[in-house]
């Protein structure tokens, strides 16, 4: 008898022992995953109010390069802007889109730059890039439309719109511009 409840002691031990190692830690969701939740999340909102919360968390993912030397030179571009010293952020962002050139919101803060400095040319390049990179990329979307309205384009800003208003469809500056393109590229719906 003793034997056997030596043996049945033996046994829970593991068991015990098994009970008292830690979990592991909930999965954290990837950043990916993150602006796909925030995405659904901005698709469902009931105004543009109700957006705007969404949208800066989104904007904070994309600023995000997952490298730390990237993400240092993105905050004292930011810092040089704030400033007011364009000059030392254009150089800093150079050196982002040198440096990590699949880097997306790298080319939209350089268009941002370009397009303060009346370079229209160099803008709608970094924004093209921009988009390519990341077509998610709403407010570079927006600019980029904004341009193309500027620059008599009024199809491909139409079109651009649109792309914004899948992404972001409580935008109501957005929404005002589609009303009025489509009613001067597609016509009066009868």
């Amino acid at each position: 008898m003793r034997v056997f409840l030596a043996f049945a002691v033996s046994l829970l031990v593991p068991l015990s022992a098994h009970a008292d190692t830690p979990k592991p830690a909930p999965k954290q969701p990837t950043t990916a995953e993150q602006l796909d939740t925030l995405f659904n999340q901005l698709a469902k909102a009931g105004s543009e109010e109700d957006a705007q919360p969404i949208e800066s968390q989104i904007e904070v993912l994309f600023l995000q390069s997952g490298s730390p030397t990237v993400d240092l030179l993105m905050s004292r571009s930011q810092s040089a802007l704030k400033s007011g010293d364009t000059q030392t952020a254009r150089k800093v962002i150079d050196s982002i889109t040198n440096l990590a050139p699949d880097f997306a919101e790298g080319w939209h803060v350089r268009a941002q730059l370009q397009m303060a400095a009346g370079d229209d040319a160099g803008a709608l390049i970094s924004l093209q890039k921009t988009v390519s990179l990341n077509p998610r990329e709403f407010n570079a979307l927006a600019h980029l439309a904004d341009m193309l309205e500027d620059y008599g384009d009024k199809k491909s800003a139409l079109t651009t719109y649109r792309k914004v208003l899948k992404l972001d469809p409580t935008n109501d500056d957005v929404n005002r511009a589609v009303r009025k393109l489509s009613r001067e590229v597609e016509g009066e719906k009868i």
